[in-house]
């Protein structure tokens, strides 16, 4: 069985609330019957009722298994722009502007996994990241311990040796261009927990990449995955973690052992946390296409409770499977 198979499978023991609310946005409404029929999840589309049925009804999807929410409707409507300006109004944000934000369905969504309405969120088929991720950390947060949002990709390299099974988890590949040692090592902490929760993996073991491995190169940017490391270990001492690693010495055994002899974890890294948001998004992207894997993600990672971005890009397939994510992860 395949390790999506083994996602929607999980997900439909489960059997959680998804909220999506981009409940006009035609793939997002096609997704709704696979979710139904294969019982991942318990879709919420969010919008007015007509409409979306209406859409539905021009592009032929089948949405009976939907649960539709108008938002100005809701009977806890008040109730949430009231929760949402005291979340807020330190920030500036008094009642008006709280009703005009629990307006938008992306915080209305938030806001409905916040308070229990929902177990998590999948939006962004017609969404920009940074509108997704504004309101759900405004209102959901990140988990406790854990300062930033990172975005994973789990990478199944086809005929591979290394890894879990040729099983891996990059981060981070989509949200935080340059992130800080602190940060860094937050990453590694939340996709210890992607990998558990989604992959399987029963002995997680984190490689921090770099240019160099162990001293074998001085730069300020070597001493900043240094210095991540170091945070790590002393932030999640259970972690199984090393670094500075170049990539051949998280990966391969023979160059852990020359490189980094000693290394708990060197040539045996399934998780590759990388240095950048550079770094990392060209990383993964050679991966899948030089080495035909596949690429499973973003997934959001760091947040309270689970929402999940999707590209604008994104299949029908690919709803599915992120909500399926998503429940696993609720």
């Amino acid at each position: 069985m395949s390790l999506l198979a083994q996602i929607r499978e999980k997900a439909a023991k489960k059997q959680k609330t998804i909220v999506l609310p981009e409940g006009l946005e035609e793939r997002t409404l096609m997704a709704i019957k696979p979710i139904v029929d294969n019982k991942i999840a318990r879709p919420i589309l969010l919008g007015d009722e007509g409409e979306i049925r209406a859409k539905a009804s021009q592009i032929g999807a089948d949405i009976s298994g939907a649960e539709i929410v108008n938002p100005v409707k809701a009977p806890y409507f008040d109730d949430y722009v009231q929760a949402f300006y005291e979340m807020r109004k330190d920030k500036g944000v008094d009642l008006d502007k709280a009703k005009e934000s629990m307006l938008n369905p992306l915080y209305f969504a938030s806001m409905m996994v916040k308070m229990g309405q929902a177990d998590g969120e999948v939006a962004g088929a017609e969404n920009t990241t940074g509108n997704v991720l504004r309101p759900a950390l405004q209102i959901i947060k990140t988990q406790p311990g854990i300062s930033a949002v990172s975005g994973a990709f789990i990478m199944i390299v086809p005929d591979c040796e290394y890894g879990h099974n040729g099983i891996f988890v990059f981060a981070d590949c989509a949200v935080t261009p340059v992130p800080t040692a602190e940060q860094l090592a937050d990453f590694a902490k939340a996709s210890v927990n992607t990998a558990v929760e989604l992959c399987g993996i029963d002995d997680p073991k984190i490689g921090m990449l770099s240019f160099s491995t162990k001293g074998s190169a001085s730069h300020e940017v070597v001493d900043k995955v240094v210095k991540a490391t170091q945070i790590a270990k002393e932030k999640f001492p259970e972690l199984k973690i090393d670094g500075e690693l170049q990539a051949d010495a998280a990966l391969v055994p023979k160059v852990g052992a020359s490189k980094a002899p000693g290394s708990p974890v060197a040539g045996q890294c399934n998780i590759l946390i990388f240095p950048d948001l550079q770094a990392g998004n060209i990383g993964y992207k050679l991966v899948q296409r030089l080495a035909k894997a596949e690429a499973i993600g973003p997934i959001l990672q760091g947040m309270a409770k689970p929402v999940n971005d999707l590209s604008r890009g994104c299949s029908v397939e690919d709803i599915v499977n992120v909500v399926a994510m998503t429940a696993v992860r609720a």
